[in-house]
């Protein structure tokens, strides 16, 4: 894929269920050619989503004590098991057409391919597993990557980059159902403070390589992810 495509950046933490609402929404925009491919950075308030691959033994909190943490729970339509989202990670949410004999995987290696890249130009080195998705340091999960295609074509969901996130909030899962793997942020890894801010630049630099798109910012599109009344606490 080459061409010019959308940047879309919410100001501030952004509710998962608005964001899913609206990530959703512009994917069928996609699919319907009325938009070109789009990519969504943003952050959540603390929440966990599982995938369709979750198991009960997966959430080792209940429900209750999720709440009562300040977070919320929600199961949702893309691959894999348990992740968490929060302040000071980087969530990053791609829309784009793969067209009609999509690579699935090879589409995964790419995203695995952007941080890889991005985390380096900040001093850290990670690397795949040979067995799971993600990108790593050792045996501990940096990035989460858990995708689906709408009608097997149109990307929804995407990356979870830890950058100054509290890890403390993993205890309440077995994060993606490794329960031998653990998880690490870049600045833990760094030594050094590694904000949100600081990792999107080298992200959207290597997601435009990577994908060979040009990406302008679109805050019409942004608002969109805005809170309603409706989904206000």
């Amino acid at each position: 894929m080459t061409g010019e495509g959308w940047l879309v950046r919410p100001p501030g933490p952004v509710p998962y269920d608005r964001a899913n609402e609206a990530m959703h929404a512009l994917a069928e925009r996609r699919l319907a050619d009325e938009v070109p491919d789009t990519l969504i950075l943003l952050e959540h308030p603390p929440v966990y989503t599982a995938g369709r691959r979750w198991r009960p033994e997966h959430i080792v909190w209940t429900e209750d004590r999720i709440r009562a943490a300040g977070a919320e729970l929600r199961f949702i339509d893309r691959g894999g098991s348990l992740t968490f989202h929060g302040p000071g990670q980087l969530v990053g949410y791609p829309i784009l057409d793969l067209g009609h004999k999509p690579d699935a995987l090879g589409y995964v290696r790419g995203l695995e391919e952007v941080v890889i890249r991005a985390a380096a130009d900040l001093g850290v080195e990670l690397h795949r597993s040979g067995v799971q998705t993600g990108v790593w340091s050792g045996d501990r999960k940096v990035c989460a990557i858990g995708v689906r295609l709408l009608r097997a074509r149109v990307t929804l969901h995407g990356f979870a980059l830890n950058c100054t996130t509290d890890l403390s909030w993993f205890d309440a899962i077995v994060p993606c159902g490794l329960a031998n793997e653990g998880v690490a942020s870049l600045s833990g890894l760094a030594g050094r403070e590694v904000t949100v801010a600081q990792a999107t630049v080298p992200i959207l630099r290597h997601f435009e390589r990577v994908f060979g798109l040009t990406l302008q910012p679109r805050a019409d599109e942004a608002d969109r992810f805005l809170p309603t009344a409706a989904l206000l606490p």
